[in-house]
């Protein structure tokens, strides 16, 4: 064996000495906090460093040497010792443990099964520090994060295949996660999807032009569909609060509404790249698990696209759709600025005026006011053209729009769950300037930054480690967080 715990352990006093001695000696007296703190971080990684290496050794020396039976049978000898990378936080550390052979047979280092160790040599805390910046931020900042802070030097390459890697079992663990406890639930039961584009790599470029003509482009856009559930207090509102609200009017009303309005329960967000069937499909199976008698009312929220308006009345019958109040007020913005103009001050009072109507079951009369009002002499061609756009768009969403109903009922009527989430969640990261995604790179990624978003980091990690043990090593799983949760609290 390369090393010995009786030599790195007067190495590791050694260290903490001087350790002690870099804090107290007499540079310190006149050193600043940041050369300090600095200085010690270095030192901490080295001393973690040795600390890992002789937990390996222990871990070896105190493995059996004797021969290995397998479970068919077969005895494999003690043949040499092996060794092994791990690319651990603390950097680049050499695993040496028994590896046991016979020819005709194979052979194996059960100590690989003892640590848990994967296929690869980067440790798990390696990998969730990746996926996690990668999550949230573009691959070559986490590299160079890494490098940065701990003197890692990682590829993208590689957070793209580590990312991959450990998004396989996504699926599987949302299959099997219990739903919430009906006592953690509120009576509405919400759903709501939207599409987002992600710029993806052309799978078969042609040859490459030198210069792209006009219209062209280097990739297109893949559809993300994004689906979310939640449970959420039903609120009565009037329609004046929330006109008083969404214009900011100072007034009792809004002020009152602000502070009762309940927070989403639970909320659930998923993106795939599969398709608007495979996304709801997905969704479906997630109402099936939340339902229940605690479930007082269910409520589909979207805005106007077709598509999906038909897909969601068809697959959720029992739930009563609603179109996002928020995209159909952008209507009536869209013909108040065509007939007044953007700086106009009567636009704010139409508005108001309009959006009431809106709100107070009044959408029929809009339709035929916004029609007559296309037909009058004075009307120019681009205010006919936004009025009948707008009256068509009420008029083919007129059975989604009782806003009057919503309200008295106490339900959600505006989809800002959804729209944060097409935001947040897949803008945010995957449009970035000049940013290009494969299609598995993107699905890859959706998946695990739904993991952060929706709060399973820990236990989905705590899980992926479990599958990946039982794959390569069908065996139980080496419990050892007791070890884990004494360290943090030490």
């Amino acid at each position: 064996m390369t090393f010995n715990s009786q030599t790195i352990i007067p190495e590791i006093r050694a260290e903490f000495n001087t350790l002690i001695e870099f804090v107290t000696n007499e540079q310190a007296h006149t050193a600043t906090a940041d050369q300090i703190e600095r200085g010690l971080f270095r030192r901490l990684l080295c001393l973690g460093a040795k600390l890992l290496t002789l937990f390996f050794v222990m871990r070896s020396q105190a493995s059996s040497r004797e021969p290995l039976h397998t479970k068919d049978g077969q005895q494999l000898p003690y043949q040499r010792e092996s060794k092994r990378n791990y690319l651990s936080i603390f950097g680049k550390i050499a695993i040496w443990r028994p590896y046991f052979y016979q020819s005709g047979v194979g052979g194996a280092c059960p100590l690989d099964a003892g640590l848990s160790l994967g296929q690869d040599s980067y440790s798990d805390f390696v990998r969730e520090v990746c996926e996690y910046l990668g999550v949230y931020g573009i691959y070559h900042k986490t590299t160079e994060f890494l490098e940065r802070l701990l003197d890692l030097r990682l590829s993208t390459r590689v957070i793209q295949q580590v990312i991959a890697s450990d998004a396989a079992d996504i699926e599987i663990y949302y299959a099997q996660k219990p739903a919430p406890a009906p006592d953690e639930e509120a009576e509405v039961l919400v759903i709501q999807a939207d599409g987002k584009g992600v710029p993806i790599i052309l799978e078969q470029p042609t040859k490459q032009a030198i210069r792209l003509g006009k219209g062209q482009k280097r990739g297109h856009k893949k559809e993300a569909v994004v689906t979310t559930a939640y449970t959420i207090t039903a609120t009565p509102r009037t329609p004046q609060e929330v006109v008083a609200s969404y214009f900011d009017l100072e007034s009792q009303d809004a002020d009152s509404s602000a502070e009762s309005r309940p927070s989403p329960q639970n909320k659930h967000i998923w993106a795939t790249l599969d398709g608007k069937d495979a996304a709801l499909d997905r969704l479906a199976k997630q109402v099936v698990s939340r339902d229940g008698p605690h479930i007082q009312h269910r409520v589909t929220l979207c805005d106007g696209c077709e598509a999906l308006q038909t897909r969601l009345s068809t697959r959720f019958l029992d739930f009563t759709q609603i179109l996002d109040f928020i995209h159909a007020n952008e209507y009536l913005w869209d013909v108040a600025t065509a007939l007044l103009g953007e700086a106009n001050e009567q636009r704010h009072p139409w508005m108001v005026e309009h959006t009431t109507q809106l709100l107070t079951g009044q959408t029929a009369q809009l339709i035929d006011e916004f029609r007559i009002r296309a037909q009058a002499p004075q009307t120019t061609a681009a205010q006919r053209k936004q009025l009948r756009k707008t009256a068509g768009y009420f008029e083919r969403n007129l059975p989604h729009m009782d806003y009057h109903v919503y309200l008295a009922n106490g339900w959600p009527i505006a989809s800002g769950v959804i729209e944060g989430a097409c935001r947040h969640f897949v803008k945010d990261r995957c449009e970035l300037s000049g940013m290009r995604w494969t299609r598995d790179g993107a699905e890859h990624l959706l998946r695990l930054r739904a993991i952060a978003e929706n709060d399973d980091w820990d236990a989905y990690h705590s899980f992926r480690k479990r599958q990946r043990h039982m794959r390569l090593y069908q065996c139980p799983f080496p419990e050892s967080e007791t070890l884990e949760m004494q360290a943090l609290a030490a």
